[in-house]
Parts: C-alpha cells; sequence; structure tokens
C-alpha cells in the first residue's frame, strides 16, 4: 500500500511555530489600540448562510460570482465567509445590539475564505482585521475609522502608504451618476468585458472596479461621480477632507475608486503600498448606510474598513521590520542523571510562579545535547544540575549571551531572575 501523503488545500497554510509570534504581535497592537479608540471585539462564526453574502456583498461582484466557498447540507446553503461587514451586520441585527445605545464600535480579527488563484499575498484562506462602526452618518465616524486604520501601520512602522478616498453618493446621487455612465459606456458595450455587461444595467458603477484589460480604456477616461453628487452627499465628502487635513493625514483623491463590494456609499477609501507591487492593497472600507436595512434591521448608517494581515507582513518583510523579537527562554534546566531530573522537573513551576519562562531536556540526552539544544531554543541561562549540586543545594547558572556562569541556591536564581 502506498505511503499516504496529507497537505493542505490549494492557497490555504499552516502558521507554523517560526511563523507564530509575529501573528501574535500584531493581533497584540490591533487589541491594544482597538481599547485607546474605544473598540469591542465581535467574534462570528465562519460559516454564514449563501443568501447573507448575496444580498450583502452583491449578487454581480466577483466575490460573489467568482469567489465564494458555498455548499448544501440539507435544505440549507452555507458559505466560508469571503468578509466580515455582512456578518457583523447580521450579528448586529440579529441580537438587537442597537439597544445597548449610542453607536456601535466594533473590531475584529479572523479568517476569511476566497476561491481565488493563489498568488504572493492573496490566498484562499486569509486573514483580515477591521472595524465597523454601526449608528452614526457623521463624516466624524468616517475619520475615526481611517484614523484607526492608520495607527495600526503606524504603530508597526509602515510609512510608506498612499491613502486614496472617494464619495460614491448616497442613493440619489448613484442614480443619477448611473444614468450618465450608462450613456457613456453603451455605445462601447460590446467591447466591454463579459462581466461588466453583465454589470451594465443593475449596476454599472462596478465596472469602474474592473480588472478586465478590455475595460480600461474606458473607465479611464468615464465620467467621475463627484460632478454629480447632490449637496447632502458633497457636503459629507467635504467634511471628511476637512477633518482628515485636521488630523494631519495625507490623502489623495481617486475619482475612480468605488471598491469591491456593492453596500458602499458615500465615503469609500483605500490604502495601498508601493512596496508590495501588482499586489499593493492593503486596507479599504468605506460607508455602508443601506447594508443594515438590506439584512432586515432599521435603516441604520456604518462606515467600517478591513485590511489583510498576510499583505501587512509581506510590506513588513519588504521593509525590514520585525514584529515580534526572536523566541527565547529565560532557563533551561541541564540534567544530570535521575535525581536531576526529577528535581528539574519540580522546579519548573516554582520558576514559572514567578515569571520566568523555563524549559529542560525531554529527551534523556547527553548534557553536551542539552547545551546544543538551549542554544537551539535561545536560552538566556542555562541551569545545570547534577548531584553535587542537589547535594550542596547550590546550582551552576550560565550566561549563554556573555558565556559567564556563577553559583545560586535556588532562591538566589528565583531573585535574579524574576
Amino acid at each position: 500500500m502506498p505511503k499516504l501523503t496529507y497537505t493542505t488545500h490549494l492557497g490555504m497554510f499552516d502558521i507554523l511555530p517560526d511563523e507564530s509570534p509575529k501573528w501574535r504581535a500584531l493581533e497584540n497592537i490591533i487589541h491594544e489600540e482597538a481599547a485607546k479608540f474605544n473598540f469591542e471585539e465581535i467574534r462570528t462564526p465562519i460559516l454564514e448562510q449563501t443568501e447573507l453574502i448575496k444580498r450583502g456583498v452583491g449578487q454581480l461582484t466577483d466575490i460573489v460570482a467568482k469567489e465564494i466557498f458555498a455548499f448544501t447540507k440539507g435544505d440549507s446553503n452555507y458559505v466560508l465567509r469571503p468578509e466580515l461587514t455582512a456578518p457583523v451586520v447580521r450579528s448586529f441585527v440579529e441580537h438587537h445590539l442597537d439597544q445597548r445605545g449610542g453607536s456601535q464600535k466594533l473590531y475584529y480579527i479572523g479568517p476569511m475564505f476566497r476561491a481565488e488563484r493563489p498568488q504572493k499575498g492573496r490566498q484562499r484562506q486569509f486573514h483580515q482585521f477591521g472595524v465597523e462602526i454601526i449608528g452614526s452618518d457623521d463624516p466624524v465616524a468616517d475619520v475615526e475609522c481611517i484614523a484607526f486604520m492608520m495607527q495600526i501601520y503606524r504603530r508597526i512602522g509602515i510609512k510608506n502608504f498612499d491613502l486614496k478616498i472617494n464619495s460614491v453618493g448616497d442613493p440619489e446621487s448613484r442614480e443619477k451618476y448611473k444614468s450618465v455612465l450608462r450613456d457613456y459606456l453603451k455605445p462601447n458595450f460590446e467591447e466591454l468585458s463579459e462581466l461588466s455587461q453583465k454589470r451594465f444595467e443593475k449596476n454599472p458603477m462596478r465596472i469602474l472596479d474592473s480588472k478586465e484589460p478590455e475595460d480600461q480604456e474606458f473607465i479611464k477616461n468615464a465620467p467621475v461621480i463627484r460632478d454629480y453628487l447632490n449637496e447632502d452627499s458633497s457636503n459629507h465628502f467635504e467634511l471628511v477632507c476637512e477633518y482628515l487635513n485636521k488630523l494631519e493625514i495625507d490623502f489623495t483623491i481617486d475619482p475612480l475608486l468605488v471598491r469591491g463590494m456593492d453596500y458602499y456609499t458615500r465615503t469609500a477609501f483605500e490604502l495601498t503600498s508601493p512596496d508590495l507591487g501588482s499586489q499593493d492593497a492593503l486596507a479599504g472600507g468605506g460607508r455602508y448606510d443601506l447594508l443594515v436595512e438590506e439584512i432586515g434591521g432599521q435603516p441604520t448608517p456604518a462606515v467600517g474598513f478591513a485590511a489583510g494581515m498576510e499583505r501587512l507582513f509581506i510590506a513588513c518583510e519588504e521593509l525590514d521590520i520585525a514584529l515580534a523579537p526572536p523566541k527565547e527562554v529565560d532557563v533551561y534546566i541541564v540534567t544530570l542523571g535521575g535525581a536531576a531530573r526529577t528535581w528539574g522537573l519540580t522546579t519548573l513551576p516554582k520558576l514559572r510562579e514567578h515569571g520566568i519562562s523555563a524549559t529542560m531536556d525531554y529527551l534523556g540526552r547527553s548534557m553536551r545535547a542539552q547545551m546544543k539544544d538551549a542554544n537551539r531554543e535561545n536560552a538566556n541561562y542555562t541551569l545545570i544540575v547534577g548531584d553535587n549540586e542537589l547535594e550542596k543545594g547550590e546550582f551552576t547558572l550560565r550566561n549563554m549571551k556573555e558565556s559567564e556562569e556563577d553559583s545560586f541556591t535556588l532562591d538566589g536564581i528565583i531573585a535574579k531572575l524574576a
């Protein structure tokens, strides 16, 4: 019988021990900054109803048309969540979070799934963090989301990025602009990509987000929505720009920015990094004032963003930014003989109780092999224990970085290292 070999699915990966520290470091930064901004964490299931994602994200988006992992179980249709805004809004509606009072400032961290062609910075299982402010239509909320997003990247040390913003208008402005856009595109309808032709009637604005080569010339010369915003949408966008300037957040207005979800209204924004090449998007978001009602709640304004964690790590590698220091352990207990091993086993919890990270050999190896393993574990100290040390009650503590050693009682070791 041939030997069975099991591997991860295409476009999915294991986070191995050497990689885990940077993930934990990033998650800690997100948690710490979220607390400063008074965001509360929310966690939703990985499985959601397919209809929720179709209604929330949009039937004609690339995500729904090409990329969702969907399946049927009995009479129910499920999808592995491809994003988290629609699930968070579903949770907001289902659990009546509006009854908590005020606007809800929520943040999340977790895995998403899209059936994309795997490439650098784009996997089928990927991780995002993001925020949603649900219940406020004030431009201050838009800017608060952007400020939080920028703070994460500043905290990490990424400074080379571009913030692009636009307004995609309220429903009244959008309908007016869609009519103008259809009139512009109609003479060249047959030359548009197949997906853009499908979008032409229902939501021609999504054509502006097309990556198909045959669409690019028409997109480049398309009329811009800012020329068709009504007074409310125009005033909202002007205030967003004004507040960003007051916070000294640099940005450029991109008139073709519409984002990849159908739920966006008014403000849309995107953060990119030139250090990432063609896959340059770090984060993106905007306002979605109609989504809560679309999913079954009361009319409720909202704004948020999502950021790719793998993309962030790629940017850190390009910029030589270390998110986490090298793994190390405070003490490695080197034991010589059975009595010493027993002493080491009972001493480990005593060290750990004082906040000292500690480990020992679990294979019964020679002293030389244990010292080699201590170096591999990047131990700051080795505590060498044999019969003589046990008899005297004093143990050799070796500083592995400076190659110095001295003898201490266990209490002395704890006092030195705690």
